[in-house]
C-alpha cells in the first residue's frame, strides 16, 4: 500500500494520542539514536525538534516523527522512552548504487544520466519509487522528441547488500516514426507545394537520412509554421492566421501525419505612413529609414525593420531604451492600412563600466582592447554591435553575448556586461588529404592562436605531397603596439617539383623568413606590408622548356634577394564557410630586389555575394594580376600566373590555360593573369535550411598570356556546371562537374574536380 504524507503523519500522530498513557510528559535527559548506518546522528539530531532538557510531551513526539520522516532519508521511524531517555529507532531507505541502461541507442548514456539528475535521480542519492517513476517518464519523453512514439521502458530495482539497490532501464527503442504526408488546408493564393517548401520538416525522400527531417519535432514544427506566417504576412496578408494544426500517428507507432488549417485573409496595401511622438531628430532623417511606403504590398518584415531601424538610430545618439510602434489602422472595405509609428526615446544614457566575464584564459585586455563603446561615453549601439562582432572574430570563444542591465539606483546609466565562453585555440593536427590536383597530400601542424592567453599567435606545420613541401614557422603578435598595428615573423623551406602537372617541368628549392606589419584603417579594412629574404634555387629536367633553361643559362639557378609585399583588404562577409552576403576586396603587391631577383607581381580581387531569399544567393568573382621584371630582366618563371582548375577555371585541369610549349606542349604560364566567375548557390534539394551541403550552378572564364601577346575576349576559355560543398566531419569537402564550353585542340579538359580535406 502507498501512504500520502498527511494521512501518514495523521496516522502517527493518532496512535502516538492513543498511547499518551503509555508515558506521562518528562524532562528529556537523553538521546539515543539506533539503527542507523550511512546517516551521522549529527544529521538525525538537526532535525530532530526535541533536545535535551526539553519536556517530552505527545505533541512534540508527533512533531518529532513527522520531521523525521519529511526528510525523505527513513523507511521508518519510532520513539521508545527508557526512563528519562528518548530512543529514536530508524529504518533508512536504501541508497542507489548504480544506474544502468540497455537497449539504448539513440541517446548516448552519459546523457540519459544528466537529463536523470535533472528530475533528481542520481548515484548515491536515496532512493525513492516516486522519483523512479518520474525518471521513467522522462526517459520516455526524450525517446518521442526522437520520433521514437513505439518506444517502451521497463525499470528494475535489485536490492543490493550493505541498504543499496541498483536501477537498470531496459529499453526497446523500436523504430523512428517517419512524417507520411503534411497537408495545407486553406491555401489559395500558394500552391501547397510551393508553401511546403519553406518547411524544414519533410517526407522522406533521398537525402532524408543525413537531414533527419523526416522525423516529427515539435519545435521544428513550431518553427515551420512560423515560416509560413512570415511568408504571408509579408506579402500583404495581415489577417492571416493558422486555425489549427493536427499532428495524427499510426496504430503501429510508425507514420505520422500532420494538417494545418489555415485562413489567408484578403491582400492588403499600405495607404501611409505617419511619424509621432518625440521626434529628436529631424523627421526626414528618420523618413530615410521607413521601407514601408504607400502604394507597396503590406509587409511584416519591413515594419519590422523600420521600427528596429529607428531604435538602433536613436540607440547610437544614447538613447538606449528606445521604443518605436508600429500602429496599424486597417480599411477593410479599401483593402488598405495605414501606419502611425510612435517613437518614445526615453532618456539619454551612458555606460558607467565595461566588465568582462567568463574568460578563464585569456588576459582582459585581449577582449577589451576590441570594444569600440568606451567606458563613462554615451551609449552606442553600433558601437556595442561592432565590439561583439569583434571579439566573435578572433575566435577564442564559443559564445560571446553583450548585456546592458540599467545601474541600480540611476536612470541614465547602463553596465556594458561582456560575457565570453572560451574554447580550445591550440591544436595539434595529423592528416591527410586528396586534391585532383596535386595527389595525396599530408599534412601536420602544431597552432596555438592565443598563446597564454596574450591573443598571440604561434604555428609550426608542414605539407608534403608530389608537387609541394612546405615546413614553416610563424608568429604573430595583433596588437604589437596599442592601435592595432600587428607584427609577425614568418621562416619557411619550400620545395616544388611540376614535372607531374600539365605545366612546364621545372623545380624550385626555397628557404626565407621575413617580417610582417598589419595597419587597420577600418573596422572591416587593413593594410599590410612586409619584407623578407628568399633564396631560391631552380632545377631543370630533360622536359623543362627551352625559354626557362635559357632564363637559367643567362641569370643563373640561384635566385637572391629581398621581397617586399603591401596589400590592402577589406572584408565584410557574414561567414567564412557559407556566406550569403557581403563582400571581400583585395589588392596587393610584390616587389623582388637584389643583384639577382628583379620583379614585380600585383593582384586585385573583387568578390560579392548578393542574397537571394533566404537560402539563395548569387557570388560574382573578378581576378586581375600583372607581373613583370625590373630593368633588364623579365619576370622569374616560377613567379608566373597561372589558371584551370578549382578555384579558377573549372572544367579545365589545373594551370593547363595559356601559352604552351612547341615541343611539349606543356603550360608556360604568363605574366598576364584574368579569372571571372559567377555562381548561384543554392540548398541541397530535400535538404531543407541545412547549411551544411550546399549546390551552385556556375559559369567560369579566365586565360593566361604573356607582356607581348595581345589576347581578345574570343581567346579566354570558359566553363559551365554544378558545384557541391560539403563542411563533413572530415572537413570540407568540394565538387565540381563542369563542360568546357569554349576550347581549342591542345587543351586539356577535366570535368569532375574535387578537394578533400583542409589544406594548411
Amino acid at each position: 500500500m502507498k501512504f500520502t504524507f498527511p494521512f501518514f503523519a495523521g496516522l502517527v500522530a493518532l496512535l502516538i494520542s492513543a498511547s499518551a498513557l503509555a508515558f506521562s510528559p518528562f524532562v528529556v535527559r537523553d538521546i539515543r539514536v539506533e539503527g542507523i548506518q550511512r546517516t551521522e546522528a549529527g544529521t538525525v539530531f538537526s532535525y530532530l525538534p526535541v533536545k535535551v532538557g526539553d519536556t517530552l510531551t505527545e505533541d512534540k513526539a508527533a512533531q518529532a516523527i513527522k520531521a523525521l520522516f519529511g526528510t525523505g532519508f527513513f523507511k521508518d521511524v519510532r520513539l521508545e522512552v527508557e526512563g528519562d531517555v528518548l530512543v529514536v529507532l530508524i529504518e533508512e531507505r536504501p541508497a542507489i548504487a548504480s544506474i544502468e541502461f540497455v537497449g539504448t541507442k539513440a541517446f548516448d548514456k552519459e546523457q540519459l544520466k544528466k537529463g536523470l539528475r535533472e528530475v533528481g535521480l542520481s548515484e548515491s542519492r536515496i532512493f525513492d519509487r516516486s522519483v523512479v517513476e518520474r525518471a521513467e517518464q522522462e526517459l520516455k519523453r526524450q525517446y518521442l522528441s526522437k520520433g521514437h512514439y513505439a518506444a517502451q521502458v521497463t525499470t528494475t530495482v535489485t536490492p543490493l547488500e550493505r541498504n543499496r539497490v541498483g536501477i537498470t532501464f531496459a529499453v526497446d527503442e523500436g523504430e523512428i516514426a517517419k512524417i507520411r504526408q503534411i497537408n495545407i488546408v486553406g491555401a489559395k493564393a500558394f500552391k501547397e507545394k510551393d508553401l511546403l517548401e519553406f518547411f524544414n520538416l519533410t517526407t522522406p525522400g533521398w537525402l532524408t537520412w543525413y537531414t533527419k527531417n523526416d522525423q516529427y519535432s515539435k519545435q521544428k514544427l513550431s518553427g515551420d509554421l512560423e515560416t509560413l506566417r512570415s511568408h504571408y504576412l509579408d506579402r500583404g496578408y495581415i489577417e492571416f492566421n493558422i486555425e489549427s494544426t493536427q499532428v495524427s500517428i499510426s496504430p503501429d507507432k510508425q507514420d505520422i501525419y500532420i494538417t494545418v488549417n489555415i485562413n489567408e485573409g484578403d491582400q492588403y496595401s499600405v495607404s501611409v505612413v505617419k511619424l509621432a511622438g518625440e521626434l529628436l531628430l529631424p523627421e526626414d532623417q528618420l523618413l530615410k529609414l521607413v521601407t514601408i511606403k504607400p502604394g507597396k504590398l503590406f509587409s511584416r518584415e519591413e515594419v519590422t525593420a523600420t521600427t528596429k531601424a529607428i531604435s538602433e538610430r536613436l540607440s547610437n545618439d544614447g538613447y538606449a531604451f528606445a521604443n518605436v510602434n508600429a500602429a496599424p489602422e486597417i480599411d477593410k472595405e479599401k483593402k488598405q492600412v495605414a501606419f502611425t509609428l510612435f517613437v518614445d526615446p526615453g532618456r539619454r544614457v551612458y555606460v558607467r563600466r565595461i566588465q568582462v566575464q567568463g574568460n578563464t584564459r585569456s588576459r582582459d585586455e585581449v577582449i577589451r582592447r576590441e570594444m569600440r563603446q568606451m567606458e563613462a561615453a554615451w551609449y552606442d549601439g553600433e558601437k556595442i554591435n561592432k565590439s561583439r562582432a569583434r571579439v566573435e572574430r578572433l575566435g577564442y570563444f564559443d559564445e560571446v553575448t553583450v548585456e546592458t542591465p540599467a545601474v541600480a539606483g540611476t536612470t541614465d546609466q547602463v553596465d556594458l556586461n561582456v560575457n565570453v565562453k572560451e574554447k580550445p585555440t591550440g591544436n595539434m593536427m595529423l592528416g591527410a588529404g586528396l586534391s585532383s590536383s596535386e595527389g595525396v597530400v599530408f599534412s601536420g601542424s602544431v597552432q596555438q592562436q592565443n598563446l597564454f592567453g596574450s591573443g598571440k599567435h604561434v604555428g609550426v606545420g608542414f605539407n608534403t605531397s608530389k608537387i609541394n613541401k612546405l615546413y614553416s614557422f610563424s608568429y604573430t603578435d595583433p596588437y604589437y603596439t596599442v592601435d592595432g598595428i600587428s607584427r609577425g615573423f614568418d621562416v619557411y623551406f619550400k620545395d616544388t617539383n611540376t614535372d607531374s602537372l600539365t605545366v612546364a617541368a621545372y623545380g624550385t628549392k626555397s628557404l626565407g623568413g621575413g617580417v610582417r606589419y598589419g595597419y587597420p584603417i577600418g573596422d572591416d579594412d587593413f593594410v599590410n606590408f612586409g619584407l623578407a629574404f628568399d633564396s631560391t634555387r631552380l632545377k631543370q629536367t630533360v622536359n623543362t622548356p627551352a625559354r626557362f633553361k635559357n632564363f637559367i643559362a643567362k641569370y643563373g639557378d640561384d635566385l637572391t634577394g629581398l621581397i617586399g609585399t603591401v596589400g590592402w583588404s577589406k572584408d565584410t562577409l557574414d561567414s567564412r564557410l557559407f556566406p550569403m552576403s557581403g563582400y571581400v576586396a583585395s589588392l596587393g603587391g610584390e616587389i623582388g630586389v637584389g643583384s639577382s631577383l628583379k620583379y614585380y607581381r600585383t593582384n586585385a580581387q573583387y568578390k560579392q555575394y548578393f542574397p537571394l531569399g533566404r537560402s539563395q544567393a548569387l557570388m560574382l568573382n573578378g581576378e586581375f594580376g600583372v607581373g613583370g621584371g625590373l630593368g633588364d630582366r623579365p619576370l622569374p618563371f616560377y613567379k608566373y600566373y597561372y589558371a584551370g582548375g578549382v578555384g579558377s577555371v573549372r572544367g579545365f585541369k589545373s594551370g593547363s590555360l595559356g601559352e604552351t610549349d612547341p615541343i611539349t606542349g606543356d603550360r608556360l604560364g604568363g605574366d598576364r593573369r584574368f579569372v571571372a566567375n559567377a555562381e548561384y548557390l543554392f540548398p541541397m534539394p530535400g535538404g531543407g535550411m541545412d547549411k551544411s551541403l550546399r549546390l551552385g550552378a556556375f559559369a567560369d572564364l579566365g586565360w593566361v598570356w604573356g607582356v607581348d601577346q595581345k589576347v581578345k575576349v574570343g581567346d579566354m576559355r570558359y566553363s559551365a556546371g554544378l558545384s557541391l560543398a560539403w563542411t563533413s566531419p572530415l572537413g570540407p569537402l568540394k565538387f565540381s562537374l563542369a563542360q568546357p564550353l569554349k576550347k581549342k585542340d591542345g587543351d586539356q579538359t577535366q570535368r569532375l574536380q574535387f578537394q578533400m580535406g583542409s589544406m594548411f
